[in-house]
């Protein structure tokens, strides 16, 4: 793999900074590796299934969320905004992190129940995405880094856009409209049948709140799914998953404590490699096969991978690892 052409630039400051992706000329390392993983440790395939306990945890999380919006119906705004960015962007956080898992079946071993319970888990996040999300992400995972079909790569528009870093740290506080936005403009996909269920529960959830407990109640659930995304700590997977640091590797794990409240996605190699192993789980994986994954870049602080993103000159949305579609894969 090469960086994309020999197009850099100098800024004044003789930092070199990117306009083209990283480009590689073969497939996505985690097909490869699970084969290798599975043939050398069989027993994995024991931990594939979903999580029992999983309908439980949203549960709780969903209802506390929605407590605290109505206990915050009549709360300055100072107060709501406090306690949107040390409490609630944390539960919303969470919840969005549920409907990925979700949307790997990792819940229930029937996929209509997952769909449900996404739509359920989708609610204190103010606006309907679960049902969408899904589509998405699975394309994510197989065609992870394809030209015009892997919606978590940046646009170049935003490439070109966010060069220093002012820009980049604009970009991050508002990187869940990008993530959400993205996809609408370059590869838009017609809504179905799901697609309005969500959005019907979504918006009666939202009236409700409105008609019985007004704005502020609404307004909390919408910040804390805003400033849950940007220039926050546990919005640090977002670049720590996939953003090219070493230019040799394209996937990035975090073994730091926040995986306790993120479902673990930290284990990000783990997860793309073994897509069908829950959350709770992937630990194990390392554990079982520790030669594949010691010797890779990870982190132990989202916050860290945040601060570097915006700090680091040399770094930005052109970033990530691209690939054209392969036969193989088409």
């Amino acid at each position: 793999m090469r960086k994309g052409g020999e197009m850099r630039e100098e800024d004044n400051e003789g930092v070199v900074m990117a306009n083209d992706f990283f480009w590689s000329y073969t497939d996505e390392p985690h097909a490869s590796r699970r084969r290798q993983i599975l043939s050398q440790y069989p027993q994995i395939k024991e931990l594939f299934g979903p999580d029992p306990f999983a309908f439980f945890k949203i549960a709780v999380v969903v209802s506390l969320q929605l407590c605290t919006a109505i206990i915050l119906h009549d709360a300055g705004w100072l107060k709501m905004l406090a306690i949107a960015y040390f409490f609630g962007s944390f539960l919303n956080h969470n919840l969005f992190l549920a409907i990925h898992e979700l949307s790997h079946n990792l819940a229930f071993s029937t996929p209509v129940y997952n769909r449900w319970l996404g739509i359920f888990a989708n609610l204190p996040i103010g606006v309907p995405m679960s049902i969408t999300f899904q589509k998405y992400h699975l394309e994510h995972h197989r065609f992870q880094g394809v030209d015009g079909i892997d919606m978590d790569v940046p646009s170049c528009t935003e490439a070109h856009f966010v060069t220093n870093t002012i820009s980049k740290a604009i970009w991050v506080i508002f990187q869940l409209f990008f993530y959400a936005l993205r996809p609408l403009f370059l590869k838009p996909k017609p809504p179905g049948y799901w697609e309005f269920i969500n959005l019907a529960i979504q918006v009666a959830l939202d009236g409700i709140l409105l008609y019985f407990w007004g704005w502020k109640s609404f307004a909390y659930l919408i910040l804390s799914t805003f400033v849950g995304g940007g220039m926050h700590p546990m919005a640090g997977h977002f670049i720590s998953e996939h953003y090219v640091f070493n230019p040799e590797q394209e996937t990035y794990s975090y073994y730091g404590p926040l995986n306790l409240m993120t479902w673990c996605v930290g284990y990000h190699n783990e997860h793309h490699d073994f897509p069908r192993i829950p959350g709770n789980k992937l630990h194990k994986v390392k554990k079982i096969a520790p030669e594949y994954y010691e010797g890779l870049d990870s982190y132990k602080s989202w916050s860290q991978v945040i601060y570097m993103y915006i700090m680091d000159r040399s770094i930005g949305p052109f970033s990530r690892m691209k690939r054209k579609l392969s036969k193989k894969s088409a």
